[in-house]
């Protein structure tokens, strides 16, 4: 996984081509890369996104963003009703003790 000014791209490698390839993720707007090498992806990876921010300024968008850090989530009242007594249970607001839980679930601790 690369990342660059928040943005993360994921790269495949293609054998018959012999090229690396590879989409900035997370957004609606497809912005892609591609390299011979892993340092010329590197750098393609960094110029399509400032690409795609010049473009976005040039054409007055706003760019999409990765994850704006809100979440909307829907799960059963029984996991909702529980989590939140969990979440008291530990001194923690609902939307810490998720967040942990999902960093937790991430391997990110």
């Amino acid at each position: 996984m690369m990342n660059y000014k928040g943005y993360s791209g994921k790269a495949d490698y293609d054998d018959d081509a012999e090229i690396f390839y590879g989409e900035v993720i997370g957004l609606r707007d497809v912005v892609t890369f591609r390299g011979a090498s892993v340092k010329e992806m590197q750098k393609s990876f960094r110029d399509s996104i400032d690409d795609y921010l010049a473009f976005c300024k040039r054409m007055n968008k706003a760019p999409d963003v990765p994850a704006s850090g809100k979440l909307i989530l829907r799960i059963p009242p029984e996991l909702h009703s529980y989590a939140a007594i969990m979440a008291k249970s530990e001194g923690k607001s609902l939307n810490s003790w998720v967040a942990e839980a999902v960093k937790d679930k991430l391997y990110m601790k």
